[in-house]
């Protein structure tokens, strides 16, 4: 009988699925790592809730970091901050696949293998939006001189950003805000960044009081700016679509 096991949306909801999958016994063939539930249910099957456990996740984590070396961990988180529904079965048997492997650092070159392909495919989509994000974020000045950016992407790349940003404006006090998951990612000044959700988040006041006279003020001078520097003759529009794709637009203050 097939068992499906069936762990929450995070890294260490799927590494503490991927340890009670190794520790169920059984072969990994018949074992199947879901994220959330399915809608509908298979006939001649076994389902089990596996719960969030940090110590046990922490153990997986190490050991990926051991055998698949850092750039093969790095491609698993990448892949896990997606937001595709069986990237927690294509990562389960990934590393079942690395880790049977002679030299398990050099998973990530078996592609033929469709989990590991998968898994590539995942890791590079999300690396890809984490870096037109460095480029496109936008911050914007609150009226406590505080910088907020809102950001809305499809994976959860926040804190593949964060770094860029915490280590260009280490003096200043800024936040990002993924409002699809309703997550947020602060920076004080001159200290380290963490990450909060919103039912969790004691943010500032701040965020209700709008935006600084200063920050409206330059905001409608770079708008103007943006819409008369063009040349009419050299519109592409096509062109700028694949280099600025819509979905970032409404998050950029010259389209505002």
């Amino acid at each position: 009988m097939e068992l499906y096991l069936i762990c929450e949306d995070s890294l260490e909801g799927i590494f503490s699925g991927v340890y009670a999958a190794y520790a169920v016994k059984r072969p990994h063939q018949e074992i199947h790592l879901l994220v959330g539930e399915e809608e509908n249910l298979r006939l001649f099957a076994e389902y089990q809730e596996v719960p969030a456990d940090k110590d046990k996740a922490a153990k997986v984590a190490r050991t990926i970091n051991r055998e698949f070396g850092t750039e093969g961990y790095l491609a698993l988180c990448r892949a896990l901050a997606s937001a595709d529904a069986e990237k927690g079965e294509a990562i389960y048997k990934m590393i079942v696949k690395g880790l049977s492997m002679k030299d398990p650092r050099q998973v990530m070159g078996n592609l033929p293998d469709p989990h590991v392909m998968k898994v590539f495919e995942l890791a590079r989509y999300s690396a890809n939006e984490a870096h037109f994000l460095v480029e496109f974020l936008r911050f914007r000045e609150l009226e406590n001189k505080i910088l907020y950016a809102k950001i809305g992407p499809k994976n959860n790349i926040i804190t593949f950003i964060m770094p860029h940003f915490a280590d260009r404006l280490p003096l200043e006090n800024f936040i990002i805000h993924d409002e699809k998951r309703d997550i947020f990612a602060l920076h004080p000044s001159r200290k380290d960044w963490y990450v909060v959700t919103g039912e969790n988040a004691a943010l500032p006041e701040a965020l209700a009081q709008g935006f600084s006279e200063d920050e409206k003020k330059y905001s409608e001078l770079f708008t103007h700016f943006f819409h008369t520097i063009a040349i009419k003759d050299r519109k592409n529009l096509a062109l700028q679509r694949n280099m600025l794709p819509l979905r970032y637009r409404e998050y950029m203050t010259e389209f505002l």
